[in-house]
């Protein structure tokens, strides 16, 4: 499973990898002279379109005085722009019937509508408002920080969230990637305007955004509406690079928080993952699929073909489950990545059995002992799912916008189903002896973390 971490005035998301949702080629793409580009994919028989601003910009560009700016910025585009008060603002989309949405992640900032083929041009000059001309007066800025300081109280109750945050803390440690989206909460009280207002001439630039329009979309029309909205944006002055230079670097480590008072258990084990446009992001995809996932509430597992999954449901003491469920997941950037397997188990649950199984289905992909049958499995799984997790324009523009903004291209459908079907056993062996044997890992835990094997016990077995 693919892993996407998100905040923003939606709920956080999953989402699956990159391709589109239709096989008719009605995808166009140009740049504009600031470098902004626009892409579009024209849907027969609609009337409606998504239309968004995908920026390369998100919590990694914060700086560690400022963690959270990012995030905080998306808040107060809604509170008013030169052009529209917030109450205008409200009012114009309402009468529209437009939806509009945004979110912040740790390499993007999104703002996105969808709205009818007929208010196109009128929803792209909101975006434009939105994203160029918010007021960020002061008395929104307090207000705002109030509902993210109490945002921040609900994320610390997601429990899967906060064992992720802390997993990118420990394995990116004192990096751009370890910091959490919406920063730390003395931070967040520290805020100002003019560090909003550096953020935004820091990186909202013409080369590290792109326009996205899907649906009853003309492509000619909407680089014209681009060029009237987004045209003044400024090029960066030198070409853009996520890392600065220099490559995340990955530490093994753990945090282990015991909470009493919790009646599960959650835990994620990580090795450096993949990046968006590693030459083995699909090969480390279909390794992921025969690991598989399982949730115990479905009630299926004695008859899984993912031998880990049927240890999960019957492996335990009295076969008893052993865990509530799990998931292998990547979460990839654009110059690394986590992947690993995610569990979650009651509180009287011996962990250690469950982290064992994980280690011996890795060192299963290790030695080769996978059947044809699991790969081949897998890449229908994956195909399957990358159609299923894009059927409207907004999941089409959510996936042409991560591509463009993170990978400077998007793959087509054939492309992309050509590269998972082109993936070999002999290549997810390969993958698993370069990923899994001798690296560094991370585990966060919070819960009953009691049983749960130590961390040096973990990397000995991973040689």
């Amino acid at each position: 499973m693919f892993r996407n971490f998100v905040r923003g005035r939606r709920a956080v998301s999953k989402q699956f990898f990159s391709t589109a949702a239709t096989i008719t080629p009605h995808y166009k793409t140009s740049v504009l002279s600031n470098g902004l580009t626009v892409a579009s994919e024209f849907m027969p028989g609609t009337k409606t379109a998504t239309v968004g601003v995908w920026i390369n910009a998100g919590s990694r560009a914060d700086y560690a005085k400022s963690s959270g700016t990012a995030h905080f910025l998306e808040h107060l585009a809604f509170k008013g722009t030169r052009n529209r008060t917030q109450l205008n603002l409200e009012l114009e989309i309402e009468n529209l019937g437009s939806q509009i949405n945004a979110y912040t992640s740790r390499e993007n900032t999104v703002y996105y509508t969808k709205c009818l083929a007929n208010d196109i041009q009128q929803n792209v000059d909101i975006l434009s408002d939105l994203l160029t001309r918010s007021r960020l007066e002061p008395r929104a800025i307090e207000n705002e920080r109030h509902v993210i300081l109490q945002e921040s109280d609900e994320v610390d109750k997601m429990f899967d969230e906060v064992v992720f945050d802390h997993l990118h803390a420990i394995a990116f440690k004192n990096q751009d990637l370890g910091r959490t989206i919406l920063g730390p909460r003395e931070l967040i009280k520290t805020i100002n305007r003019d560090d909003l207002v550096n953020y935004i001439n820091t990186n909202y630039k013409g080369d590290r955004m792109a326009l996205i329009g899907v649906g009853a979309v003309d492509h000619d029309q909407l680089v014209e509406m681009a060029k009237k909205s987004f045209g003044h944006i400024k090029k960066s002055d030198v070409p853009f690079n996520q890392s600065g230079g220099d490559l995340p670097i990955f530490y093994g480590d753990e945090i282990r928080i015991q909470d009493d008072s919790l009646p599960n258990t959650y835990v994620a084990l990580a090795v450096e993952g993949v990046s968006w446009s590693a030459p083995d992001f699909f090969t480390a995809s279909v390794a992921n699929g025969i690991i598989g996932t399982w949730d115990r509430s479905v009630g299926v597992g004695s008859n899984s073909p993912s031998p880990l999954a049927l240890t999960a449901a019957t492996g335990g003491p009295g076969q008893t489950p052993i865990a509530n469920s799990y998931m292998a997941y990547t979460t990839s950037y654009a110059d690394t990545g986590l992947m690993g397997v995610y569990f979650t188990a009651d509180k009287t649950a011996d962990l250690k059995l469950f982290v064992d199984a994980v280690l011996k289905e890795w060192k299963r992909l290790r030695d080769g002992d996978i059947t044809e049958e699991e790969v081949e499995r897998s890449k229908a799984q994956l195909k399957a799912s990358l159609v299923l997790a894009l059927d409207d324009s907004t999941a089409i523009a959510e996936d042409i916008g991560r591509q463009i903004v993170n990978t400077g291209y998007r793959l087509s459908p054939e492309e992309v189903f050509q590269r998972v079907e082109a993936v070999t056993k002999k290549e997810v062996v390969d993958w698993a002896n370069y990923r899994l044997k001798d690296k560094p890992i991370a585990i966060s835990a919070v819960g009953n973390v009691k049983t749960l094997p130590n961390h040096k016990e973990i990397t000995k077995a991973m040689a």
